[in-house]
This record gives C-alpha cells, structure tokens and sequence, in this order.
C-alpha cells in the first residue's frame, strides 16, 4: 500500500472499506495523465460529463469531457489505439478515470425512487435496486486509474469517416446480452466484440465479461489506491 501511495506522489487516507482512498487533489499529484497528450486526436464521448447517460443528468466529478488514465494505462491504450489504425479502426473512449464522488452518486441514483426517464434505454428488464452489485458497486476499478470503457470504429482509408461497430448493445446496457459473449448476440456482434477485445489484450488489458466495453490494464499500476479528483 505504501508504494502505491508513492506512485500516486500523494499522501493516502485510509477507508474502513474498498480501497485506500488518495488525497491527491490534481491529475498531476495522482499522476493521471489526459490521454489527449499521447493521442491528440482520439475519439472521446465522455458520456458522464453530460446527460447522455443512465442517470439522465451530468455527474458529479465530471466537469469536463476529457479522459485521465494513470500513465501506464494511458501509453498502453496509445499504443493499441496507433496500432488499429493500421488496419483502419479507432477506438471511442466513453469514460476512464472516474473520481469516487461520481462512483457515490451512482449508488445514490440506484437507491432513489424510479422515475422511468432513462430505464427504457438502459436498463428495461432490472429494477433500479437490482442494478447494485454486479453493475453498480460503491466501489470501482475505474476511480484506480487504469479502467475504462470503449468501443470500435470502422473508417475510411484517411481515418475521417468513421461509424461504430455493431456490438449489440450501447454503452451501459445493463442486460446479460452486454456480456461480452452472450449467446443472445448474433454471430457478427460477438465476432466485433471478440476484434475490440482481442486488440485491448494484445495491448495488456483484460476484459470485464459482463460487459464488452470495460477494460483494465493487467496487471494494474495502482491497484490499492482509488482517486477522487474531479475531471476539470
């Protein structure tokens, strides 16, 4: 624990539960880097720095649309980002680093009454309270800085015109055809899975199986420490 602290160049605060939990307050004491200094042109539709998510709203943490990973992950994902190019796909980051408070507000989002806004698109056959554990936990790999989510695109020859592959399911589909090789995918959909998939191992991240969009650099740089530093 004390060495992830170093690597984090912050002082830590103890939690009875989950991770240690940094006082780091900038991306530059808890060594996240924007993964826009590696690949300037990355695709990025950060869907929880506006309303285009399943809580229907902005989340708390998130007051810019900019993607933070700690430096390994990053240059890992820069990596498999130049490396698909070359075979005319890019990647569409959707979130990355994620700061504990937005993790919070999720729980409370699952807990509060259901008001039907956003259920039909992200959640229509689970009941919000049902959604705890398996896909909204207090506690997440993304606020450790070296998990996010994404997904595949197809372009032309000049890497300009570029469409999403068909995965099955959209970003934070909370049904078990999300899982990654679900049976109720087509053929097709898995075998797109299966490309983003294989692309982000070869570069060292690992899969979550339940959803085809959530990656973690393995082994993790700082896997004891999680960060609450708004995205700004």
């Amino acid at each position: 624990m004390a060495a992830a602290c170093a690597l984090a160049l912050a002082a830590c605060a103890s939690t009875p539960q989950g991770p240690t939990i940094s006082t780091a307050t900038t991306p530059e004491a808890a060594g996240l880097v924007d993964i826009r200094a590696l690949v300037p042109d990355i695709d990025l539709d950060m869907r929880y720095a506006g309303a285009n998510n399943f809580t229907g709203a902005r989340v708390e943490g998130y007051d810019a649309a900019r993607c933070f990973l700690l430096r390994p992950a990053a240059e890992a994902l820069a990596r498999v980002e130049l490396a698909l190019r070359e075979e005319h796909l890019r990647l569409r980051l959707f979130d990355c680093y994620r700061p504990v408070r937005a993790v919070q507000r999720f729980v409370q989002w699952a807990h509060a009454p259901e008001d039907g806004t956003t259920k039909a698109a992200y959640y229509p056959t689970f009941d919000k309270p049902a959604l705890l554990g398996d896909y909204i936990a207090p506690t997440s790999g993304h606020s450790r800085g070296a998990t996010l989510d994404l997904t595949l695109l197809q372009c032309d020859a000049h890497l300009a015109a570029c469409e999403p592959l068909d995965m099955g399911t959209t970003f934070d589909f909370f049904d078990t055809l999300a899982n990654t090789d679900s049976p109720k995918a087509t053929d097709a959909q898995r075998e797109n899975r299966h490309r983003l998939r294989d692309a982000m191992e070869y570069g060292g991240f690992r899969n979550y199986p339940m959803e085809w969009w959530h990656f973690t650099l393995d082994p993790e740089p700082s896997p004891g420490v999680a960060y609450d530093v708004p995205i700004r």
